[in-house]
């Protein structure tokens, strides 16, 4: 074989890749616009949008703000000699009721830390 046999050879393989990268660029192209039109269609039979005076607006009394409060257990009574359990539909909806005392207990310096936290205890 003659160099100029190598030559051409060399060549007709680099034109065989950019032929293979050029198809393969339609290819992803083609895919591409395909995937955008079928989104449109699928845009076009969901439900309009909500215009701007069928959004949620706040209350005419403003914001709502949270409420912190001190909650204690709801105890339920033992029932007595003789007097049947209570059932479940006789029971109140919430399981705690708000706090006699709403002072809130913070750590103070000094006393211990958690179980286990290494301090030395109330000092």
């Amino acid at each position: 074989m003659s160099t100029a046999t190598f030559v051409l050879a060399a060549s007709s393989s680099e034109v065989l890749n950019v032929i293979a990268a050029f198809a393969g660029g339609l290819f992803i192209a083609g895919a591409l616009v395909w995937a955008v039109q079928f989104g449109m269609r699928v845009q076009d039979r969901e439900l309009p949008r909500p215009l701007s005076d069928e959004q949620p607006h706040l209350p005419e009394t403003g914001p709502i703000r949270e409420i912190r409060e001190m909650r204690e257990p709801d105890e339920l009574p033992a029932p007595a000699e003789g007097q049947e359990r209570l059932m479940p539909y006789q029971l109140r909806h919430a399981g705690s009721r708000r706090g006699k005392d709403q002072h809130r207990k913070r750590w103070l310096p000094g006393s211990s830390g958690g179980f286990g936290s290494g301090g030395i205890g109330h000092v």
